[in-house]
């Protein structure tokens, strides 16, 4: 193999060190793209307000109006319990579900800035219908498109960072992604803090209409991205590869020699796997296939999507009012994003396991704290007379907390951690099965959160907190270190971890004799 610069990894291998440096063109191309992110932010922060509008639920769900604000006898915990509600919400992530798999093809055969335009195009046509909505019909359609949008943007955003970034920035720069979502769900929240005020009533149409802005963002700026070297290679043309790869590395030509042999060797590997998706079965594929499971399935399980677009439903529930529950919302969503900032700093300075496994004891914690402290005020009956303020403020800063704790390890790397493990003749098709497993969970549990926490009280964050404490175990036990590792050579990681070196095949010398 083409020879690089040895560096000695923490396995006692030598791994490759990649000239390149963070450039100003490839830091641009990189904010650019994570920007996508806002329109899967701002969708996730826009309906929890909407539905907690009083003029939204008169018009499309009188039932819950009438329970909510004039039905003062009424369970707390089963003010919101109503399955076309519930649907209104989760419809999005059902269609995204689907998406997926024909963003897979679009990513792979034509490139991932053209998913991200495709994808940006799809959403805007669902903010303008949402906007306009007469009826339910029309919302469901509406977020169905959305839906369609996120699942073609989170399919090819990750992977298009991934390639783009020198492997030693990789993860900040891939952070940017949740950082954009984290931004897109607080400006929606002070969208929602402002439009609830509006004196005709109409507030909940500029919220809804407002997710044109970061799709319009998305599919004008996808239209100026470059392909990544990855991308331009599987198209069949290595003159054009190979210079933009020197160009986002700001190295010579002679100096990106090592990396690209290596993209060349994967991009082959890639052509020669004419069914991406029957290989994703193979056994040396295992550890890739059960994180590109487990990890989505276990960001939706810590239970933050009822936090961040139930947030107002939430604290209405806890008896804050509307004006306090928007106010409390707005305030969860600027802390999730100045804590994302967290991650930007240190995924690569500490690396990916010690921050997931400190967000997993924060957030364990404080959501035991949470179901504590409604359980405490609230019981099993669900009614209160009155809340003290301090005891809001404590509820606050505990839910704040525990959404901090999310945005700095799970957030980010849920997302990043899937889509730098994977061998490029999988690549576009693991990353379909990461976002069809991450939407169908947020699917299932925004669909029945509203049922659950009628039924489960306060015993429902309990539950969630069950699996906050088994994620962390497994990563713990069963997730290596990816920091510093260059993403054609992340094999190496799995041969080296206890437990997934027996199903990983080597074919030929270990690492180091190559080398």
């Amino acid at each position: 193999m083409a020879g690089g610069f040895g560096i000695e990894s923490g396995g006692g291998r030598v791994a490759r060190d990649y000239p390149g440096k963070v450039t100003a063109y490839v830091l641009i191309t990189c904010i650019a793209a994570a920007m996508g992110g806002l329109i899967f932010g701002y969708d996730i922060g826009i309906s929890g307000g909407v539905t907690s509008m009083a003029p939204f639920l008169k018009r499309f769900f009188p039932s819950v109006y009438r329970k909510e604000a004039l039905d003062r006898s009424t369970n707390q915990y089963c003010k919101f319990d109503s399955v076309k509600l519930t649907m209104f919400t989760s419809s999005l992530y059902l269609a995204a579900l689907a998406a997926s798999f024909l963003a897979s093809r679009v990513t792979r055969r034509m490139g991932r800035r053209w998913s991200m335009l495709l994808g940006g195009t799809i959403f805007l046509c669902g903010a303008v219908i949402n906007a306009a909505a007469q009826n339910i019909g029309m919302l469901i359609a509406g977020r169905i498109l959305l839906g369609i949008g996120v699942g073609f943007a989170t399919q090819s955003i990750p992977l298009y960072v991934s390639e783009m970034a020198p492997y030693k920035h990789r993860g900040s720069l891939n952070v940017l992604f949740q950082l954009s979502i984290a931004v897109g769900i607080l400006c929606a929240n002070l969208v929602n803090y402002f439009t609830q005020k509006m004196a005709n009533g109409q507030g909940w149409r500029l919220s809804l209409g407002g997710a044109a802005v970061p799709a319009l963002f998305i599919g004008i700026s996808a239209l100026f991205l470059p392909n990544t070297p990855n991308s331009i290679l599987e198209k069949g043309n290595p003159t054009k590869a190979r210079e933009m790869l020197r160009r986002v590395r700001g190295v010579s030509d002679c100096e990106v020699e090592a990396e690209f042999n290596d993209i060349v060797e994967a991009s082959k590997a890639s052509e020669a796997v004419k069914h991406p998706w029957r290989n994703l079965g193979k056994r040396k594929y295992r550890p890739q296939l059960i994180m590109s499971v487990l990890i989505p399935m276990f960001q939706q399980l810590t239970g933050i999507n009822v936090v961040m677009f139930y947030a107002p439903v939430l604290f209405i529930t806890i008896g804050f009012g509307n004006d306090a529950s928007l106010m409390s919302s707005l305030i969860t969503g600027g802390v999730f994003a100045a804590a994302t900032l967290i991650s930007v700093y240190g995924t690569d300075k500490w690396g990916r396991r010690r921050l997931f496994l400190w967000g997993g004891g924060l957030m364990l914690i404080f959501q035991v704290a949470v179901a504590s402290l409604i359980g405490w005020k609230f019981g099993v009956t669900g009614q209160v007379d009155s809340l003290p303020g301090w005891y809001a403020i404590i509820v606050v800063i505990c839910i704040c907390t525990f959404a901090a704790a999310f945005a700095f390890s799970w957030g980010p790397l849920g997302w990043l951690v899937p889509s730098e493990i994977f061998p490029l003749e999988i690549r576009s098709a693991a990353q379909s099965i990461v976002v069809s497993v991450n939407m169908f969970f947020t699917f299932l549990i925004a669909q029945i959160f509203l049922t659950m926490l009628c039924h489960m009280k306060f015993g429902l964050f309990i539950f969630f907190a069950f699996f906050v404490a088994l994620m962390t175990a497994f990563i713990y036990f069963f997730l290596p270190e990816t920091k510093n590792i260059p993403i054609e050579e992340m094999s190496r990681v799995w041969e080296e971890h206890w437990y997934w070196k027996k199903y990983v095949v080597v074919d030929g010398p270990p690492f180091a004799e190559k080398v």
